[in-house]
């Protein structure tokens, strides 16, 4: 998950600001998790209204208390909201639908690709310009991604036929995971535009509550009522969501997002432990090393946008006339 854009700085502490990242990083893997396991015996679209529907009470807490509400709410680009949130929600059934067909390591590794996809949209979408250095940094991650699915493409998974029998095809959640990837790219280039105009606040809020309304209107289509296991899965993957992004949101406070960004990849070794530990899961050597270049490549691009940040900021600094 990439910053929120347009986040007050506080106070810079990086200490706080890193601390703030890696709690929310356990906490969004909270929310990752009871998604997988609940198995995907709950409708996607249930799984994403109730995902919105328990992550609004603890947003509307933190921005009342910030006295975010309702002025921090307000916004000249409604429809700029809908779409991020379109973008979004795809994005987040994409991948709770992954989690069923896919162990949780494979999932995370696939959609590390986002910050790829954000970097090409934003050429394509918002005029950005796509160095060499970048798209050096953008082949080096799609090849880790197509390493991480090439056993589930090619069918070499031995156990591919087991979980087909059970769920459906490795390949096609390969697929759906990557979809996700896009989304994610698509919905976060969404957000960039945004925060030209939009407050923290709106982004956060209309993105939860149009959720829960999108998902809400097709629930009746597409309903099963959980078990008592599976209200408290929804309750606390729900509520994880929301607690995460405030943590997520409050992070940026305090330190840049280059020094921030890189700690995203803590989330492959929660991965890695609660795949194993939790739902039985021992990530392959392949696996590992795809997710290895989607890391490097993502760092890469995060310190490169750091570094164009200095000698844009020391640009102006010199085109700037002196005072007196």
């Amino acid at each position: 998950m990439t910053a929120p854009a347009s986040a007050p700085q506080d106070a810079p502490n990086p200490f706080t600001g890193i601390l703030l990242k890696v709690i929310s990083v356990g906490v969004l893997m909270g929310l990752t998790s009871s998604v997988k396991a609940l198995d995907g015996e709950i409708p996607t679209v249930e799984v994403l209204f109730f995902r919105s529907f328990f992550a609004l009470p603890p947003i509307v807490i933190w921005l009342a208390l910030r006295g975010e509400l309702p002025g921090g709410l307000r916004t000249p680009n409604p429809m700029g909201h809908v779409w991020r949130s379109l973008a979004g929600m795809a994005a987040m059934g994409c991948m709770f639908m992954a989690l069923s067909l896919l162990p949780l390591t494979e999932v995370v590794a696939i959609t590390y690709a986002a910050p790829l996809f954000i970097t090409v949209f934003a050429a394509i979408f918002l005029g950005e310009r796509l160095r060499l250095y970048r798209m050096a940094a953008i082949g080096l991650g799609f090849a880790g991604v197509l390493l991480v699915m090439a056993p589930r493409l090619l069918g070499e998974d031995p156990g591919a036929a087991e979980a087909a029998a059970r769920w459906g095809s490795p390949a096609l959640g390969a697929l759906i995971a990557l979809t996700a990837a896009v989304m994610m790219g698509l919905a976060q280039t969404f957000v960039r535009g945004l925060s030209k105009t939009e407050t923290t606040a709106a982004i956060v809020f209309w993105f939860t509550a149009a959720c829960t309304v999108m998902a809400g209107l097709a629930l009746p289509f597409a309903w099963k009522t959980p078990d008592a296991e599976q209200w408290l899965l929804l309750i606390a993957g729900g509520t994880a969501g929301g607690v995460g992004q405030i943590l997520l949101t409050s992070s940026y406070r305090y330190a840049e997002a280059a020094v921030i960004a890189p700690f995203e990849y803590v989330s492959m070794i929660l991965a890695v432990a609660i795949g194993f530990f939790l739902f039985g899961e021992a990530p392959t050597l392949v696996v590992i090393a795809g997710a290895a270049l989607v890391t490097v490549s993502g760092i890469l691009i995060i310190w490169r946008e750091r570094r164009l940040g200095i000698e844009r900021r020391a640009s102006r600094s010199a085109r700037t006339p002196p005072f007196g």
